[in-house]
């Protein structure tokens, strides 16, 4: 592209016509401008482009900018995205960044850059909402992330977790019909620990474990699978991982607005093993089923 044919004043004819397009596209060029004759509105509005885009100024359309302003004109949804070389780069890249980041998948930098960060922060969006986990940004990724605007658009990436704490969450234990589960012998401990905090702190919760259930539970009740890495889980019941524990919450948010739709509902939340730290194995259940109960209550608040 370096080596295409400078786009300058007077010019006519489609490649003009290009450039005004993606000017107009991006808001810099109204669409009755777009004619094919490279005039005076179009010369101010690439120089408001290079300004815009921390290029030299100029009115030229180099293949620099000519580069530049196909990356800006591209918006989420337009192209599929997936991990290559060389990168895709974009303002649509940058707007899957900023959507992951802000639903809690950190993708490091919003540079516009499809690295190995943004695709990993993909796969593990895609796991939670229960969708195949390529780390292609595709149809049914978009489409979902579409649905989930209202939780994204407008907001800054989460760094830090606005922990509600399950001791302050009475409301949210009394009002919200869970059942924990668990098919290992350590997950059934979280469940079972998780079940006795929440009774602890509200006789009234009816966040129970399978164990501790007397029937079957009902359809109201939304299903928590507790498992491990290697366990299995059903295709398309969303699983949250549960690493990362500052965005666990949001993650969780968003795993149970899709878990919602389908009857019964259902997650799994996936532990990173039988061990936190140095803990022993049942200081370990307790520390997760802590961590996981508090970001229950502040995903259901």
């Amino acid at each position: 592209m370096a080596s295409m044919e400078t786009i300058k004043r007077h010019d006519t004819g489609a490649a003009v016509e290009d450039v005004q397009q993606r000017l107009a596209t991006i808001g810099l060029l109204d669409q009755a401008a777009v004619d094919g004759s490279f005039g005076e509105q179009t010369a101010a509005a690439v120089r408001a482009f290079c300004i815009q885009a921390g290029l030299p100024a100029g009115e030229d359309v180099t293949g620099k900018v000519w580069s530049t302003l196909v990356d800006a004109s591209y918006f989420l949804g337009d192209r599929t995205l997936y991990l290559r070389m060389p990168h895709f780069h974009g303002h649509d890249v940058e707007e899957l960044q900023q959507a992951l980041g802000a639903l809690g998948f950190a993708c490091g930098a919003n540079d516009g850059i499809f690295g190995a960060y943004t695709e990993l922060a993909l796969r593990k969006f895609q796991l939670n909402l229960g969708l195949p986990s390529d780390g292609i940004a595709g149809a049914y990724t978009y489409a979902a992330i579409r649905n989930l605007h209202h939780s994204w658009e407008g907001k800054e990436a989460v760094h830090e977790a606005v922990h509600l704490g399950f001791a302050r969450a009475a409301d949210v234990l009394e009002g919200n019909a869970l059942c924990l589960f668990g098919t290992h012998e350590f997950t059934r401990s979280v469940a079972s620990r998780m079940s006795n905090l929440a009774l602890a702190t509200s006789p009234a919760s009816k966040i129970v474990s399978a164990d501790s259930l007397l029937v079957k539970p009902d359809q109201e009740m939304l299903l928590v699978h507790i498992v491990l890495a290697e366990e299995a889980t059903a295709e398309a019941v969303p699983r949250v991982s549960f690493d990362d524990e500052a965005t666990l919450p949001l993650r969780l948010e968003t795993a149970i607005g899709v878990a919602d739709a389908a009857a019964p509902s259902r997650i799994a939340v996936e532990l990173p093993g039988t061990m936190w730290e140095d803990a022993g194995e049942g200081r370990s259940a307790q520390h997760f089923a802590i961590t996981l109960l508090d970001a229950l209550c502040s995903a259901l608040s």
